[in-house]
């Protein structure tokens, strides 16, 4: 049996801290006079912080000084961090756990691959670090989602080659950025978003140790 490596996104994937950055980029756009709703918030999935900003700015056509663009960040990431130091392993994703334990029991490598820069601080929360092989966030990388670079690294980071890597997405830029690197794409949330994805599942509670299997010995 080939051991191949199992890339996890965190943020909608293990948990659904995707809520925190909707809460705290919300507050920031209202500071700026910016209407944002949810729908704006689904294309900030996967997306940096520097590029979201950038985006909400576009939205509401704003310009604003470097200093103060700074500025912005720095306070939506205080607020995020706000809500995340309460998490704990409660906030994890139905039947992540099952999956991750089923893949450590068949030796395969287990990656994580974030564009979040608190990815650690939040696995530690949960209480899940100590599952994973390599972790590859915000703070290993310079291109963010589509670009392949984070699954690219922590493959590796795994010492597997990508064609033998699978991924697990919930945005539409994570699902090119595993393309791109020739891995297989799973998307995890909703078909119509992630049609891009080799196969989608609405959450983990959908895959089965016989699917795991397949994509083991593929």
């Amino acid at each position: 049996m080939m051991k191949k490596g199992f890339i996890f996104d965190l943020d909608g994937v293990i948990v659904d801290t995707a809520k925190y950055h909707y809460l705290a980029w919300k507050k920031l756009a209202q500071s700026i006079d910016v209407h944002f709703s949810e729908a704006e918030n689904e294309q900030l999935k996967g997306v940096s912080r520097v590029k979201s900003l950038e985006k909400i700015l576009e939205w509401g056509n704003k310009t604003i000084s470097e200093s103060d663009f700074m500025k912005l960040m720095a306070l939506k990431n205080d607020d995020y961090l706000g809500y995340i130091n309460t998490m704990n392993e409660s906030e994890i994703l139905p039947d992540v756990l099952k999956v991750l334990k089923f893949l450590i029991e068949k030796e395969q490598g287990i990656a994580l691959g974030s564009a979040s820069k608190n990815a650690r601080t939040i696995l530690k929360k949960v209480n899940l670090f100590h599952h994973f092989e390599a972790i590859i966030d915000g703070n290993d990388v310079v291109k963010g989602k589509p670009n392949p670079e984070v699954f690219l690294s922590a493959a590796k980071a795994l010492n597997i080659n990508p064609e033998h890597c699978i991924v697990f997405e919930d945005s539409v830029a994570g699902i090119q950025a595993a393309n791109t690197a020739n891995m297989i794409s799973i998307g995890i949330g909703a078909p119509s978003v992630l049609q891009e994805a080799d196969f989608v599942f609405a959450d983990f509670t959908h895959i089965n140790s016989q699917f795991l299997n397949e994509l083991i010995n593929k």
